[in-house]
């Protein structure tokens, strides 16, 4: 059973067999709140790492798959079969396993970017599920408490009218060329594998969905920089981009893998024309919070003028102890759980969509372009 006692979910998952990174914090998030059980999987397209990720795992023989479209089939046909999938696979492998799943009737949990491209994406959200499948997107950081509590805070009018948003999101990682034995490094500056984007798909998507998760802003254009600065690169190692919003508030976007000693330096700062808000994902239980012409205030989460969000719905350990990544997203699962069982109703609004998903690619797609046109603005609406 569940922590709230509720029937735990079955589980399966495409992808995240032996040593990938983020195969394994899903399966740690989807375990946290103990509201799933991980029965079955296609957990690599190389039938041997398939099996042996499997047993290593503890996963029933007849449940160990080696491709996801045999998964999709046989699950779907068995009693017991997996209500939920998780898909953890390289972007170009997203959409054919989401809309077998979908298809079958079974909801889907699906890494970002959606597709690798934006037209898989689009053709995805035009599938109708059987049977009512659902559909999440793990933009994880939108599970932190103090996100939610942002996102509380700007709809409450407390920042007023928003002028100014910057979010950032660098990293080093990437800062020399890598070899194909790193894998992790080698799918992503891989545009068959990644997609148009390098860095703005892996992680200045995260960066793009936070910030309109927490302003509610909807954007009209960009303006893009992209750079592949190591030699031979394919795609872009460093982005900067500038967006505008419909309403009149301006954006400003920097995403990099080569910002030698930072280390998954996710940020976002927010100013409106009556406060201001600031958060960093290396704290990620602190933000502060500044009333024009007042001191600044540093909400903590949980903490006593945390907000309902934060408070109630988010918070599974007493303020003072950290909460972080992990917890952030094993939010989305929980949540998602609650979605799936019919019990979701509070989270609307707050779990990323197949929705989110296309405006991220049509925003990748529009950066791409402006960078291409030596950073002419692009509307989104019209890639």
């Amino acid at each position: 059973m569940a922590e709230n006692g509720a029937k735990r979910i079955r589980l399966g998952m495409v992808g995240g067999g032996t040593g990938a990174f983020i195969g394994y914090v899903h399966r740690v998030a989807s375990r946290i709140d103990g509201d799933y059980d991980l029965v079955a999987g296609a957990l690599s397209s190389r039938p041997d790492v398939a099996q042996e990720s499997g047993r290593n795992l503890g996963l029933a023989e007849d449940r160990i798959y080696t491709s996801y479209e045999q998964m999709a089939r046989a699950e779907a046909a068995r009693p017991d079969g997996i209500e939920a999938v998780s898909i953890v696979t390289p972007n170009h492998m997203h959409y054919g396993p989401a809309k077998a799943f979908l298809e079958a009737g079974i909801h889907v949990i699906c890494d970002k970017p959606i597709t690798s491209t934006l037209e898989d994406a689009r053709k995805l959200a035009e599938i109708k599920p059987k049977n009512g499948a659902k559909f999440l997107l793990t933009h994880n950081y939108t599970g932190y408490p103090l996100i939610r509590q942002a996102k509380e805070l700007v709809a409450s009018g407390a920042l007023g009218n928003i002028r100014v948003v910057q979010a950032e999101y660098p990293q080093d990682w990437l800062t020399e060329a890598t070899s194909d034995d790193n894998k992790q490094a080698s799918w992503r500056t891989d545009p068959a594998r990644s997609g148009a984007g390098g860095a703005i798909g892996d992680i200045g998507t995260h960066a793009y969905n936070l910030a309109r998760f927490v302003t509610g802003l909807k954007t009209d254009a960009v303006s893009a920089d992209l750079t592949s600065f190591v030699a031979g690169r394919q795609l872009d190692d460093n982005v900067h981009i500038m967006l505008r919003f419909e309403g009149g508030a301006k954006g400003m976007l920097w995403a990099s893998q080569v910002a030698v000693g930072c280390e998954n330096g996710l940020q976002l700062r927010i100013y409106g024309d009556k406060g201001g808000l600031e958060w960093r994902q290396d704290n990620p239980n602190y933000m502060w919070f500044t009333e024009f012409g007042k001191p600044k205030q540093l909400l903590t989460r949980g903490g006593a003028i945390s907000g309902n969000a934060a408070s109630t719905m988010n918070v599974r350990i007493p303020s003072g102890h950290p909460e972080g990544y992990l917890e952030a997203f094993a939010t989305l699962y929980s949540q998602f759980a609650a979605v799936i069982r019919g019990d979701g109703a509070a989270y609307e609004g707050l779990l990323p969509t197949l929705a989110d998903g296309v405006e991220g690619m049509q925003f990748i797609v529009a950066s791409v372009q402006s960078s291409q046109n030596d950073g002419k603005w692009t509307k989104l609406s019209e890639v």
